[in-house]
């Protein structure tokens, strides 16, 4: 790593203080703040019982090995991808393992990407009711968004001008926070007549013109209506079904991600 090729380089230190060195970076790693300032180095060293070993002069070398050793940790970071949705994505019926979120993530992990696919979907959830947890479903250290809601708002026959007001502000707030969104698109059943359907299933593809947001338009797309690809009650898919639905959906979701890594 970059810490090993400098030391490599300094053929000059000596071998107590190469160790020295090792327990700095372990110090480090175990506490980021002794690389602010030599003062705070010195009480480090002092405490391991490193003060004869190095010399003062050579405190800005070392300061310097320990921000490249910063380098590596950074980038080892993964992104974090919340599903912010309802028992689709929660994974009604499911071992958690077998969830939308927990197989997306295998799925883009064996494309290579390191990206933690968080799971905060909760079954039984509105559009509303996703609205009002946005805050603490969704934390400070999210990379990106996927929103999958209002599913259970058709199936209710909730108003859709209701339905569109809180979408329309969960998309707002998380941009506004500077978090991408990729929203997954809801189709109303046809039982509930055609006014219904039209005005609900436009939601999806205006507010994401409206946002400038990428919209996957159906996140059932080939598993509803699919009896071998839902559970028993024809509504919520079954392992199988999420399978397919990562299948169909991932070169939307690697598309959003080297959006969002850009």
């Amino acid at each position: 790593d970059g810490a090993g090729a400098a030391c490599e380089s300094q053929a000059h230190i000596g071998q107590r203080e190469k160790g020295l060195l090792h327990r700095v970076l372990v110090a480090w790693r175990r506490d980021p703040e002794i690389w602010r300032g030599p003062g705070q180095l010195r009480r480090v060293l002092a405490g391991a019982g490193g003060r004869a070993y190095l010399h003062p002069m050579r405190l800005p070398w070392v300061l310097a090995i320990l921000m490249l050793g910063m380098a590596p940790s950074v980038a080892a970071s993964p992104l974090k991808l919340v599903i912010l949705g309802d028992s689709l994505t929660a994974g009604y019926g499911l071992a958690a393992e077998k969830a939308f979120p927990a197989r997306l993530e295998a799925a883009l992990r064996q494309r290579g990407r390191d990206v933690e696919v968080v799971n905060a979907g909760v079954s039984g959830d509105t559009a509303q009711q996703g609205l009002e947890r946005l805050d603490w479903s969704v934390e400070a250290d999210a990379d990106a968004v996927i929103v999958e809601l209002g599913a259970n708002d058709a199936l209710r026959g909730l108003d859709p001008n209701e339905t569109r007001k809180s979408l329309d502000q969960i998309i707002g707030r998380l941009t506004s926070r500077n978090i991408p969104v990729l929203l997954a698109g809801m189709l109303a059943p046809p039982n509930l007549g055609a006014a219904y359907k039209e005005q609900f299933d436009a939601i999806y593809p205006e507010l994401a013109k409206k946002h400038d947001v990428p919209l996957y338009p159906f996140f059932l797309d080939g598993v509803a209506a699919e009896q071998a690809l839902n559970l028993e009650d024809g509504i919520h898919p079954n392992a199988q079904g999420i399978e397919e639905i990562v299948r169909r959906m991932m070169p939307h979701v690697e598309e959003f991600l080297v959006m969002v890594k850009d």
